[in-house]
């Protein structure tokens, strides 16, 4: 399916972003970002949802704007699927589009980003660099001063331009208003606790910075136009109950509340307020009587996640978790205690497990659904720029396997922990040889 071009007021610039189902929340940050500032007025936007609509569409682009840029985000688990596409546009539309991409694969491994076809990798948040990028690019500038970017230059010589500074993210939108691209609202940005699986702290940093309750509230506020009665409010943030906490460990539980209640103010007793699920999950340490009290309270999800990862205490610790198996239990019982539905996330074969953390993962997610709880299986999938980016992967246990199938077909589990296990082992070997096979 085309796009119909005919009564848009085309300018010399098209603007286009690969709207992929995963990475929507990303790119909602970078179009929201554009239109604060003035570059916004020198482009045409498009979001194309699809592989299909966006190869038909550029051909058509192409021919109608002196200049065609494409924005990609995308994770690691999405690596081959993004180098089998940048590689037909590339075969297809040669240097006819210049293709920019961010998010947490291209900030990890900008180099590999651009082995791929990209022409230029974003590293780290994207908001301040694609605007200042844009400029340079629309006015022909040279780009190499703009901080946050890696490219190839004529010499074929990797450039990387150096850090930026984290943003405030009061100065910036969670998404599009004028492009009117809705979703979940980012509250919070870095996280204190660094585990060794996870991207999060090594791209956006260990010391939370909030988006301010006037700002969000705003963003609730137009959520409200849009949908009136039918608002539906959910949080982006590595902890729904941190939000407001100095240091990300203590919680703010008042600050909490005081958002909780001023987005029910705007949304009325008819709209809803999701708290501690999807899109984001909850640690188990700050699941105690006074959080789930704030969900009872003001939210209208009937459940939450929180992330476990293993049963091992030992485990745990390797991963730099900063929690306990006591912690989980307890978390579980009180969640069930409240009649408030928990999911609990797993990881398989992280890294150092042995049979005996084995044995007591298995033993711990029994005893969890058996109280109730669903377990969220994962498998371990190495990443780049965390510690274990170099950690062997290996093929799941069978006792794991048997285990799981076993929950699934009572209803007690769930996940796509097979089609990660594969993954997983094509991410490692990438890793290791920094090259891509078929």
């Amino acid at each position: 399916m085309k796009i119909d071009l005919g009564n848009i007021s085309l300018k010399k610039n098209a603007f286009v972003i690969y709207y992929y189902k995963h990475n929507f929340y990303s790119l909602n940050a970078i179009a929201a970002a554009i239109e604060t500032d003035k570059i916004f007025e020198s482009l045409d936007f498009f979001f194309l949802e699809s592989k299909n609509k966006l190869i038909d569409n550029l051909e058509e682009l192409i021919k109608r704007y002196d200049r065609v840029i494409l924005a990609i985000s995308f994770f690691t688990t999405q690596l081959f699927e993004i180098r089998d596409l940048v590689q037909l546009l590339k075969h297809r539309f040669n240097n006819n589009i210049l293709v920019i991409a961010g998010g947490s694969h291209p900030t990890g491994d900008p180099y590999g980003t651009l082995k791929i076809g990209i022409d230029i990798s974003i590293i780290g948040e994207g908001e301040e660099t694609i605007i200042e990028l844009l400029q340079k690019v629309i006015n022909n500038e040279n780009f190499n001063d703009v901080k946050g970017i890696a490219f190839i230059n004529e010499n074929i010589d990797y450039i990387y331009t150096g850090k930026r500074k984290f943003i405030n993210l009061d100065k910036y939108p969670p998404f599009p208003v004028k492009n009117t691209r809705f979703g979940p609202i980012e509250i919070t940005r870095g996280c204190p606790y660094v585990c060794y699986f996870c991207q999060t702290p090594y791209i956006l940093g260990t010391l939370p910075r909030h988006r301010s309750i006037e700002m969000i509230c705003k963003c609730v506020q137009k959520l409200k136009d849009h949908y009136g009665d039918a608002t539906d409010v959910r949080f982006i943030t590595p902890n729904a109950f941190s939000y407001g906490s100095i240091d990300g460990i203590k919680l703010n539980l008042e600050k909490l509340e005081n958002l909780l209640l001023r987005i029910r103010e705007i949304i009325g007793k008819k709209g809803r307020i999701f708290l501690g699920t999807f899109p984001s999950e909850v640690r188990p340490e700050h699941v105690t009587n006074d959080t789930l009290n704030l969900v009872l309270r003001y939210a209208d999800n009937d459940n939450i996640t929180i992330g476990a990862q293993s049963g091992s205490q030992r485990v745990l610790d390797l991963c730099h978790r900063g929690h306990t198996v006591a912690d989980i239990i307890k978390a579980v019982d009180l969640t069930l205690n409240k009649n408030l539905k928990i999911n609990v996330d797993f990881i398989f074969g992280l890294p150092g497990e042995n049979t005996e953390d084995i044995d007591l993962t298995i033993r711990l997610m029994n005893e969890l659904s058996n109280k109730g709880a669903r377990v969220h299986a994962h498998s371990f999938i190495p990443l780049p720029q965390t510690p274990f980016v170099n950690e062997p992967v290996k093929k799941i246990k069978d006792v794991y396997k048997k285990e799981i199938k076993s929950l699934i077909s009572k209803g007690l589990a769930f996940g796509e922990w097979k089609k990660q296990e594969k993954l997983a082992l094509k991410i490692a070997n990438y890793l290791k040889n920094m090259k891509l096979k078929s």
